[in-house]
């Protein structure tokens, strides 16, 4: 085989692995089940007669992210009050690197004025994981729960009900000063221990469309799940600044969001969200899990509470990435690992091309099984690397 081939395998070999692992950005969206929320039917924006399935895609092409001058670049939905969620995936699972952060999901949390040092606009999310133990590509297997700081809280409690009761034909609203279109607007009730049984959601002049999602028929909306202590709080004593108080850590849309390729210094590292450990996964027990890998991931609002004149807490999704897009499992072999390093690159290629030239006739070189090690061996890691 002339030299010069092989230069050329080479050069495709690390351009196609750059651009497999190069975006770890990229998501596939499964579910997208909001509560009723001010931004409900907004973000993402429904038109009227779009389907469930239509808004699902609508979220994945919001959430999936793309490149402007190099910089990554994503939409933002809500997932409305308590309970509201968004399931969705990466294009390859995540493997659980100990000690490390795992992946990223972006909210739009932001800090306050000086006076409010461990605050602003806070609307936490938890997160779920889960591993597709049954292998059929959808996320129906067992879910686990990323315990943030506040999973052993004795205010937090871990099986919250609410229910959304969709307002009739018949409903006339009560306004109630300028901002206010109606002050009882969708009933809810819940089996909080804590709190208030049953409230309302207000609508708000500044956010005067449905509240309730377009897309579906339903009179009722029910969810569960963990529910986070309230963190609201106002601060100029007469309504006019109010301020939501950060977590420490754990949470979606908790801490303002943390860039991977940003500098990390020790103001980032004390006021941001780092992202998330799969390390952190617990059953519904609260027992830790030990998970090498993740394939599904589940965001839901973990607060139920209403912030005066900004409305109900809702999360927000701004996009999500893997932090290690190029890690492997430690336990697993991977295909076309030549040189075991763990992935399957150019490097594999260089060893396929000693190993032809020397006359190498070790099994593990004969990538299409014709029981020799020739150039049919570089045609078959070529199309190993372009399918990772």
């Amino acid at each position: 085989m002339r030299r010069e081939f092989i230069t050329l395998i080479i050069i495709a070999a690390a351009v196609a692995h750059a651009a497999a692992i190069e975006w770890p950005y990229r998501i596939t969206v499964y579910d997208f089940a909001p509560a009723p929320g001010q931004f409900s039917n907004v973000l993402p924006q429904w038109q009227n007669g779009e389907s469930k399935e239509a808004i699902v895609k609508r979220v994945e092409n919001e959430l999936c992210g793309y490149y402007d001058e190099g910089d990554p670049v994503q939409g933002m939905v809500s997932l409305g009050g308590y309970g509201g969620y968004i399931v969705f995936g990466f294009d390859r699972p995540v493997v659980n690197v100990p000690g490390e952060y795992d992946f990223q999901i972006l909210g739009n949390a932001l800090k306050g004025a000086e006076t409010s040092a461990n605050a602003g606009s806070s609307e936490p999310g938890i997160v779920m994981v889960s591993v597709d133990e049954n292998g059929n590509g959808v996320p129906d297997d067992a879910w686990y729960e990323l315990a943030g700081s506040e999973y052993n809280n004795p205010r937090t409690q871990h099986d919250f009900e609410i229910t959304y009761y969709k307002p009739g034909d018949d409903h006339v609203p009560t306004k109630v000063g300028r901002n206010i279109l109606d002050a009882y607007y969708i009933r809810w009730t819940s089996n909080d221990r804590d709190s208030l049984r049953e409230g309302y959601l207000e609508q708000l002049s500044f956010h005067a469309q449905s509240y309730w999602p377009g897309w579906l028929d339903d009179v009722t909306l029910s969810f569960n799940g963990a529910k986070l202590p309230c963190n609201y709080y106002d601060e100029s004593g007469n309504g006019t600044y109010i301020v939501q108080h950060f977590y420490d850590w754990g949470y979606v849309d908790n801490r303002p969001d943390y860039r991977w390729d940003c500098e990390l210094t020790d103001s980032i590292r004390a006021n941001c969200n780092l992202g998330f450990k799969i390390d952190w996964a617990v059953d519904e027990h609260g027992n830790s899990v030990n998970l090498k890998k993740i394939d599904f991931i589940k965001v839901y609002t973990a607060i139920n509470q209403k912030c005066g004149w900004l409305g109900e807490t809702s999360t927000e999704v701004a996009g999500a990435f893997d932090v290690h897009p190029d890690a492997v499992l430690p336990d697993d072999p991977v295909d076309g690992d030549l040189n075991g390093d763990g992935n399957t690159n150019a490097g594999d290629v260089s060893a396929l091309y000693e190993a032809i030239l020397s006359g190498n006739s070790d099994p593990r070189y004969d990538l299409n099984s014709d029981s020799s090690v020739n150039a049919g061996d570089v045609s078959a890691l070529y199309e190993i690397i372009l399918s990772h």
